[in-house]
């Protein structure tokens, strides 16, 4: 199972930065130590080798009978307990620790009588060097962490920007903006701006399958309008030669189907303009209910009209009337009876009690002329209605009735 990171994580600028910030740390905390250590361990040695000196020189001295010098003596009171013990036992050493509220270090070793001799040496310069040192390394650390974050993160923002501009341009090319392109500087051979790398090559494949999906899109919209213009002319001829034949059940029929036909080439001429998205709408402002009531008389199929609370639309009249009239074709067609259109401010719900839509149109919306399970369908109506509503800034969505059914929501923007 893949790990779940926590909400904390932040994006990947944020978590550059962190990553930047604890290797420097880390880094820096270890080179202090090692140089701590370092120049500690020499310090020390030295003043050791000194108290050690002057303490076989005291031992020297007090052995001939001499006066000893300051610094030297026998049992002081000062004298750590650790190392007079240590002394009294026969041994040798040296030890730091504070006289008078100075660093000190100490030396001591044995006498006759069972005592110690012991040498003080100051050991203020050598403790202020190590203190010294220690926030040498503190200021130069955090220097040098600052700076490497502010350089890790302008390196990383670069990135972040590009990848950040890749992203727009996907969710652009998406929401059907097929002409938006990344077009990464870094993009091809060496450029002024540094050569190719990773970032560059998901823009460049990104601006790849735009262009081509771009080329294939328009290939089917001039496929799908010149197949919907030549189709006209020898529909026009059959319309006409349907209506000189003899009445009669063939003729019906044959009538019947030239009018699907002609309906469906207007359809894909619809959809053609639609596809080009440079449709214009032509603004007025119209009462909604009324024009919900005259689109269902339109389409003459016995919908209920059921007006809630009614407003004021500022929308294209025709075009309104072909997506309320296409979802109630819709729903007689494909569901069951009885279909309510209900105006309830500026939504408007189409609701049938038949078997619902299908689970792909709920998620991914109509697509034309998809079949489901062997049945007939939804055709183009739904994809016009669509097409329609996106040209109306209005949205348009598919969902299933709890109780059964299939429900569209029609929601427009109220003047």
């Amino acid at each position: 199972m893949r790990p779940v990171l926590p909400q904390w994580s932040g994006t990947l600028a944020a978590k550059a930065a962190a990553f930047i910030t604890v290797m420097c740390c880390a880094l820096a905390a270890l080179l202090g130590v090692l140089v701590h250590v370092q120049v500690t361990n020499q310090t020390v040695g030295q003043a050791r080798d000194q108290a050690l000196q002057r303490l076989t020189q005291a031992a020297e001295r007090y052995e001939a009978g001499d006066t000893l010098r300051q610094g030297a003596g026998v049992d002081p009171p000062q004298l750590p307990g650790e190392l007079r013990e240590l002394a009294v036992a026969g041994g040798r050493g040296t030890m730091v620790a504070d006289r008078a509220g100075r660093p000190t270090m100490w030396a001591a070793g044995p006498v006759d009588g069972g005592r110690a001799l012991a040498v003080a040496v100051d050991y203020s310069q050598q403790a202020r060097t190590i203190e010294g040192l220690d926030q040498a390394i503190v200021w130069s650390s955090g220097l040098a962490i600052g700076a490497t974050l502010l350089v890790g993160a302008f390196s990383v923002t670069r990135v972040t920007r590009r990848l950040h501009t890749t992203a727009l341009v996907a969710r652009r090319i998406s929401a059907g903006d097929l002409d938006a392109r990344v077009n990464d500087p870094r993009t091809g051979p060496r450029t002024k701006a540094g050569p190719p790398d990773e970032v560059a090559a998901v823009a460049a494949a990104l601006d790849s399958m735009a262009a081509s999906l771009q080329g294939k899109l328009l290939a089917e919209q001039r496929f799908t309008a010149d197949v919907a213009h030549e189709l006209r002319t020898p529909l026009t001829g059959l319309h006409a030669a349907a209506e000189l034949l003899p009445p009669g059940r063939p003729t019906e029929l044959v009538r019947d189907r030239v009018a699907a036909l002609r309906t469906l080439t207007e359809d894909l001429l619809e959809i053609s303009r639609l596809d080009t998205g440079r449709e214009r709408v032509e603004l007025d402002t119209e009462r909604l209910g009324p024009l919900a009531e005259r689109a269902v008389r339109a389409a003459g199929n016995g919908t209920e009209v059921r007006v809630v609370r009614d407003v004021s639309v500022e929308t294209d009249r025709r075009r309104l009337e072909r997506v309320l009239g296409n979802l109630v074709a819709n729903a007689h067609k494909h569901g069951r009876g009885p279909v309510v259109l209900t105006v309830e401010g500026p939504v408007v719900t189409v609701r049938d009690h038949g078997d619902g839509f299908p689970e792909y149109l709920v998620a991914h919306g109509p697509q034309r002329f998809r079949t489901e399970g062997g049945s007939r369908g939804h055709g183009l109506g739904l994809t016009i209605a669509r097409g329609q509503a996106e040209v109306l800034g209005a949205r348009l969505e598919f969902a299933n009735a709890p109780e059964g059914g299939a429900v569209a929501t029609l929601r427009l923007a109220a003047e």
